[in-house]
C-alpha cells in the first residue's frame, strides 16, 4: 500500500479544544472535516498551513515533518475567497504563483489551465469588480489550483452562495479535483456538501475525530446520536432499553411501543436511549398493523406534503410519538382518519445513549 500524502499524528491544540487528532489522507483523495461551528475544522487547516503550531503531535506531508517549514515552503495551496482589489481575472490568478517559486515561463500555462477548468476562458481581462458572486468564487478557486501543489486546503469554499449555485458548484469542483488528481482537505459544516465532494469524511466532536468513514458508511451507520443528526435527517424516538443481546436490543419507546434496534452506543437494560431511523427506511401502509405484518406499529397520519421527488408523511405512533416517512409519489398512502401502520427493519434502526 502506498504511503499517505498527509498524516496528522496525535495532534493537540488546547486553545482550540483539539486533542489527539489522528488521520491520514491518501494521494488523490478528498477528505472532508465535518463538524458543528467551533469544532476545530479551520484550526486543523491552519495547523497544516503553518499559521498555527500544535502543542503536541506531528503533521507530516509526504513523510516530511512540517514543523520546521514556513508556510510558503510546505507544498500546499490554500483557498482564499478574498481577491486582490483593482485587479483583473488573469492578474488575480497569477498573483500567488510567485510565492511558490514557479518559474515565470511556466506561469502562463498554469494560469490558462486553471481558468479553463473553472470555465473562465474569455474572462482574463475582466475587472474583478465587475464580476458577480459565482464568477468571483470561480476566480478564487482558480487561484487555489493554479499553483498545482500536492495538497489543496478548502475552508467552506462555497459559503455565501445561494443553494442552487452551491449544489451545482460542489459537483463541478468534484469533477475538477478528480480530473487533476488533486489531494484535498476540505473543512465544512454542511454534511450534504461533504458527502458530495469527499471520498471520506472525518467528523469532529468533543475535540477529536468521532468517526471517519466513506459518505455512505457514515450515513448508514453513524457511531453516535450527534453524527446521526449531523448527517442527514433522522427520526429520534426517546425510550428505555428493556433487553440487550450482543448488538441487538429492545427499546420501550416513551410513546409506548416496544421496538427492536441495533446497539450503537446505548447502555444496558434500564438505560435511557434514543432510537434513530432514517425517514426513507420507514415503510408505510394504508392497513391496520396486524395486516401489514410482524413488527408493524399502528399509526395515524397527521400531515402529508408533496415535495416533488417524494411525499413527506408525518405520522403519530403510540401516544404522541411523531415519525417522519418519505415515500415515492404515486404509491398508495394512508389518508387522515384512515387505517395506517409503519414498520422498519431493526437492522437500520440504531439505539444511542440519550444526549445530555
Amino acid at each position: 500500500m502506498d504511503a499517505p500524502l498527509l498524516q496528522f499524528e496525535m495532534v493537540t491544540k488546547a486553545k482550540a479544544g483539539l486533542d489527539g487528532i489522528d488521520f491520514a489522507v491518501a494521494r488523490g483523495e478528498t477528505l472532508a472535516l465535518l463538524g458543528a461551528p467551533g469544532a476545530g475544522k479551520t484550526t486543523v487547516l491552519r495547523l497544516l498551513a503553518g499559521f498555527d503550531r500544535p502543542d503536541a503531535g506531528r503533521v507530516l506531508l509526504d513523510g516530511r515533518d512540517l514543523a520546521p517549514q514556513s508556510p510558503p515552503r510546505r507544498g500546499l495551496a490554500y483557498f482564499d475567497p478574498q481577491l486582490p482589489a483593482r485587479s483583473n481575472v488573469q492578474e488575480a490568478v497569477a498573483q500567488p504563483l510567485a510565492s511558490f517559486d514557479i518559474p515565470a515561463r511556466d506561469r502562463p500555462a498554469r494560469i490558462a489551465r486553471a481558468l479553463t477548468l473553472l470555465g473562465l476562458d474569455g474572462f482574463e481581462g475582466r475587472p474583478l469588480a465587475s464580476l458577480g458572486p459565482v464568477p468571483r468564487l470561480r476566480v478564487a478557486l482558480a487561484r487555489a489550483i493554479a499553483p498545482e501543489q500536492p495538497l489543496l486546503l478548502l475552508d467552506d469554499p462555497l459559503a455565501g452562495l445561494d443553494p442552487p449555485a452551491r449544489r451545482a458548484l460542489r459537483f463541478e469542483f468534484r469533477r475538477i479535483v478528480r480530473r487533476m488528481g488533486l489531494t484535498v482537505l476540505l473543512a465544512t459544516g454542511d454534511a450534504e456538501e461533504a458527502m458530495a465532494m469527499a471520498d471520506r469524511i472525518a467528523v469532529l466532536e468533543d475535540g477529536g475525530i468521532a468517526q471517519l468513514e466513506t459518505p455512505q458508511r457514515l450515513y448508514e451507520e453513524p457511531a453516535t446520536a450527534f453524527i446521526a443528526s449531523l448527517v442527514g435527517e433522522n427520526n429520534r424516538l426517546p425510550g428505555t432499553v428493556e433487553w440487550r443481546e450482543d448488538d441487538e436490543c429492545g427499546v420501550r419507546l416513551a410513546c409506548g411501543p416496544l421496538v427492536e434496534a441495533r446497539v450503537a452506543d446505548a447502555g444496558g437494560p434500564g438505560s435511557r436511549c434514543i432510537v434513530a431511523i432514517r425517514p426513507e427506511k420507514v415503510a408505510v401502509a394504508a392497513l391496520p398493523a396486524e395486516e401489514m405484518g410482524e413488527g408493524a406499529l399502528p399509526a395515524a397520519l397527521r400531515d402529508s406534503v408533496f415535495l416533488g421527488d417524494h411525499v413527506r408523511l408525518l405520522l403519530e405512533v403510540g401516544e404522541g410519538g411523531m415519525l417522519v416517512a418519505k415515500r415515492p409519489p404515486g404509491t398508495r398512502m394512508p389518508v387522515p382518519g384512515g387505517p395506517a401502520s409503519v414498520a422498519w427493519d431493526p437492522y437500520v434502526a440504531f439505539a444511542y445513549r440519550a444526549l445530555r
